[in-house]
């Protein structure tokens, strides 16, 4: 039988694969000359004291080896950074943003609808899906985000691919990557769980715990997207990365590859909270949404267990303390509902007053700089508290407010 061996970086070595040869002579270290399969993590250590990469045996390797373990951080090293500015206003760019959704929302609709008829997706469907929610978001992303804040939301597997899209050409822009890499983001965001079209509604929608049968079917997914992805001709390594990697934790605890800190690739790890983020704001069969603020603690909590700390306060930080499309209630009493960031001070953004401090549905909605303007006695309105999506009975949604 041929050999067939890939290299692998020694972050990536995992229990139950054969190392076959290394970057460097056997002499001097404790294994045969004519490899070993990997048992232990003391045997990854003492390789990694000593080796870049190694070289694995894939008919002798129990364990998947997968394309992007050959350099773990080599785009993170590669990227060029830039600091992105707002190019438009909020009301500049509103029509643009309403454009950029509907078409995006159509388009996302048509790529899972092919998938599930079981044809192939079309490459130009994805990408005039997501550039035009990329260019959107560069030239004010509090736009998009207000935009999407006041449009019910459809099936969940459709709006939770065009905000996964959204989310991570915005979490991309706060990270300074450039206008291409957006774009694979965007489409990485918007196609990572295209996998699920094959799973039974039955089990994603189940209010209670899965059994070890059921999580299986459901973890395919993750399989059957990258086979989806493969099939349309994306084969863009970030892309990859985030459809393949999503899904693994900071501690080692998540699927396909239990892959655990710089082993999951900074796409993946974007990508695993984007997921999880737009799953904890988002109405479920099984549960009611969370605030964004609330699901942005509960990440946090979670840092360096679940996910990598930094990234989550670069989330954090993306998002602001009070994400665009906020209900929150003011010292005034007034409920009001956020528009856009002041990233200068991020505890004072804009805001859209809606109701009184009695709690009564204002005739006029009025927008309000809290960074700027104070109420007609001079005394300055601040934030005091996060609400709950539907607190009083609002659904921005059905109010016109856009």
């Amino acid at each position: 039988m041929e050999l067939e061996e890939r290299q692998v970086h020694v972050d990536h070595l995992k229990a139950d694969m054969f190392v076959y040869r290394l970057d460097r002579p056997w002499l001097g270290l404790p294994f045969s000359l004519e490899g070993f399969l990997v048992q232990n993590a003391k045997q990854i250590e003492v390789l990694r004291q000593h080796c870049d990469h190694v070289f694995v045996d894939v008919q002798r390797s129990r364990t998947p080896i997968r394309a992007y373990m050959a350099h773990p951080r080599q785009h993170e090293k590669q990227r060029t950074v830039v600091k992105h500015v707002d190019t438009a206003t909020l009301h500049e760019e509103l029509p643009r943003a309403r454009e950029a959704h509907a078409q995006a929302s159509q388009l996302a609709a048509k790529i899972l609808d092919d998938v599930r008829a079981g044809r192939r997706v079309a490459v130009e469907d994805v990408r005039n899906a997501v550039v035009p929610v990329v260019k959107s978001v560069l030239r004010n992303a509090d736009a998009y985000f207000w935009v999407t804040s006041l449009r019910k939301r459809d099936a969940y597997e459709y709006s939770h691919a065009i905000h996964c899209s959204l989310l991570a050409a915005a979490f991309g822009r706060h990270m300074g990557f450039t206008e291409d890499v957006l774009v694979n983001l965007a489409t990485g965001g918007l196609l990572m769980d295209v996998g699920k079209t094959g799973v039974d509604e039955s089990l994603l929608s189940k209010p209670g715990a899965l059994t070890a049968e059921e999580t299986e079917q459901v973890r395919k997914h993750v399989e059957h997207s990258l086979q989806i992805i493969e099939e349309a001709g994306i084969h863009h390594a970030d892309v990859r990365e985030m459809v393949l990697t999503h899904h693994e934790r900071h501690d080692g605890s998540g699927y396909p590859d239990r892959l655990m800190r710089n082993q999951i690739p900074l796409f993946g790890r974007m990508a695993g909270l984007i997921d999880s983020y737009d799953a904890m704001t988002s109405t479920r069969v099984f549960r009611k949404a969370a605030s964004a603020h609330h699901a942005l603690q509960q990440l946090y909590r979670h840092g360096d267990q679940l996910f990598q700390r930094e990234v989550v306060e670069q989330l954090m930080q993306c998002l602001s303390v009070y994400p665009t499309g906020s209900l929150v209630e003011l010292n005034s009493g007034e409920v009001a509902i956020v528009m856009a960031q002041n990233h200068a001070r991020r505890l004072r953004p804009r805001v859209m007053l809606l109701m009184t401090a009695e709690k009564v549905l204002r005739e006029n909605f009025i927008e309000f700089d809290l960074m700027h303007q104070a109420d007609e006695a001079g005394v300055a309105r601040e934030i005091v508290t996060t609400l709950e999506p539907g607190a009083y009975g609002l659904d921005p949604t059905e109010l016109y407010l856009g």
